[in-house]
């Protein structure tokens, strides 16, 4: 069965539920039900360009990184998503999971796309490595080094229009530069032709909730590169 047939008999069914209860679909589900209705085919060859990245990094042992961990993060999504994140590294929940962005962290992250109006499956999630790194301490540059070539291919393969580089390393490590995530955010930089916005981290923003407005400026941002209205409830 065609994923648009599955769709469909998706939302056939919500709406039965949603009339035998008296209400209607909730907004932001009628409105991601839309958007993939109406969205083109995927691409066989980005898809499965994308596996096959998938499948090198389940077999790496170019770096210390793969001797302690339990499952590789190569990152998940659309394949042909407008917008990217792109973190630091598993943690413990991903490192258990194989899916990136899953723990506490996660949690903030899927809130923060929720609140631009996306969901989750619209969008690509990465990190610059694959591995968790021990006791999540921060990735050492032979680390980065060995793993970023992943990330710049998954990149290359989806060709987003935007690119949230979340925390220092992954800002650093786009960019290529040692500028501290602090004066590096709050504008766009450029990556192979492709917007970058750097903001924190979602595990900072759980120490310093106080710079969550900050990062709700970076986001409205690249609502605003994307074209997208601000949503009007957050």
């Amino acid at each position: 069965m065609e994923l648009v047939e599955i769709l469909e008999q998706v939302e056939s069914r919500l709406r039965i539920r949603a009339g035998l209860s008296g209400g209607r679909l909730p907004a932001q589900v009628a409105r991601a039900l839309g958007r993939l209705l109406s969205a083109p085919p995927l691409k066989p060859d980005r898809v499965a360009s994308l596996q096959g990245v998938a499948r090198e990094v389940e077999q790496c042992k170019a770096c210390g990184l793969h001797r302690q961990r339990g499952r590789v993060v190569a990152g998940e999504g659309n394949p042909e998503a407008e917008l990217v994140f792109v973190g630091e590294g598993p943690g413990e929940e991903e490192d258990l999971q194989g899916r990136p962005f899953v723990g506490p962290a996660g949690q903030l992250l899927d809130r923060i796309i929720a609140a631009m109006g996306l969901t989750r499956q619209e969008v690509f999630i990465a990190n610059v490595v694959k591995c968790r790194p021990p006791a999540n301490r921060v990735p050492k540059p032979e680390e980065v080094g060995a793993c970023a070539p992943f990330l710049f291919r998954q990149l290359r393969v989806i060709s987003p229009r935007v690119i949230c580089a979340l925390g220092a390393v992954a800002a650093q490590t786009l960019l290529g530069s040692a500028e501290p995530i602090g004066k590096m955010r709050g504008r766009f930089h450029q990556w192979e032709g492709v917007s970058v916005m750097p903001t924190f981290h979602p595990s900072y923003l759980l120490r310093n909730p106080e710079r969550k407005r900050e990062v709700w400026e970076d986001m409205k941002q690249i609502l605003g590169l994307l074209g997208r209205e601000l949503p009007s409830i957050r």
